[in-house]
């Protein structure tokens, strides 16, 4: 099996893929255009978001049997053409839900006890304790808005903070002994913590607006390490000037370009962002939270396996 790896990955990846059989050749640098000349020599592609997989490209890629993605969304390619033409599709959720678990928790942490400015004021001469009082997550409610792999990671380390953790889900039946799922209108009414964990879709899009913050019975904090669409940026700002939302822990952005590697598509700044930048209730980091040394690791292996059980162990189902 002939397979074309598009973006840098762990180099275990490469040798695990080998390792099963495969011949895999790499190509970083080729525009889209010029991958696409070429894809229909190969049976499997392996891509993180460097380009969006479309009708088009897929037209080309008469040998494909998969596309594995490095990543927990498949929202790059067009899945449903892909599954017509009986493409295998491969994510990698299992690989940095830790990371992405870790990461939110991080970042909560950080803001309730103003750590980034206590921090910076400190380096600048500046011993402030009163201004740097926090809040304790002790006894909170946090709720997930999506519980799949890292809202179960997420809740899994909330334990041992004595908080009540509630989930909301499309799905039913996905709370566990970490989180019990229930309604978005108790969600709203409990909600000290609000977290997103939802792929991109339909449904996910723009779904943090002013009309769902506005439901919410009391101030509470949000964090957003899924996808910056996913909140309406300009209705957050609102609520954060309004009260609203108390403070806001942002991995992604809805600025980002669709590739994750860069911020604003077009390089032009907005007063919402320039908000965000300047509010010392917001904590901002650059669509980092699955992006940990292990999980680099982890999410090549879990490639590799996938690989490995729908084409050599004689597999039946995409995964």
């Amino acid at each position: 099996m002939k397979v074309l790896l598009v973006d840098k990955n762990h180099p275990l990846l490469k040798l695990g893929l080998e390792k099963l059989g495969c011949i895999c050749e790499d190509d970083f640098l080729s525009t889209k255009k010029v991958i696409e000349s070429k894809i229909h020599e190969y049976e499997g592609i392996v891509i993180r978001s460097r380009f969006k997989i479309d009708r088009s490209f897929l037209d080309k890629a008469t040998q494909l049997k998969f596309i594995a993605r490095i990543g927990a969304g498949l929202e790059s390619i067009d899945v449903d053409y892909a599954k017509q033409k009986g493409i295998y599709l491969i994510a990698t959720p299992e690989g940095n839900r830790s990371a992405v678990g870790e990461h939110a928790l991080a970042m909560l942490l950080s803001l309730f006890n103003k750590i980034p400015q206590a921090d910076c004021q400190i380096r600048n001469g500046s011993w402030l304790r009163e201004q740097n009082r926090g809040v304790e997550l002790d006894g909170k409610t946090v709720a997930l808005i999506g519980y799949g792999n890292t809202g179960k990671s997420f809740a899994k380390k909330l334990r041992g903070f004595n908080v009540a953790c509630l989930c909301y889900d499309i799905k039913e039946n996905v709370g566990d002994e970490n989180c019990r799922q229930t309604s978005l209108k108790e969600i709203q009414e409990k909600a000290d913590v609000l977290s997103i964990h939802t792929p991109f879709n339909e449904l996910s899009d723009k779904m943090i607006n002013r009309d769902m913050i506005s439901g919410f019975n009391k101030p509470f904090y949000i964090i957003n390490t899924a996808r910056g669409t996913a909140v309406v940026t300009d209705h957050l700002v609102e609520a954060l000037q309004s009260g609203q939302i108390l403070g806001a822990c942002l991995d992604v952005l809805e600025y980002e370009n669709a590739s994750f590697e860069k911020l604003f598509k077009d390089r032009i700044s907005t007063k919402a962002f320039n908000y965000l930048i300047n509010s010392e209730r917001v904590l901002l980091s650059p669509h980092v939270a699955g992006w940990t040394f292990e999980s680099k690791i982890k999410l090549a292996q879990t490639c590799i396996d996938k690989v490995e059980t729908i084409f050599f162990n004689s597999a039946s189902e995409s995964l």
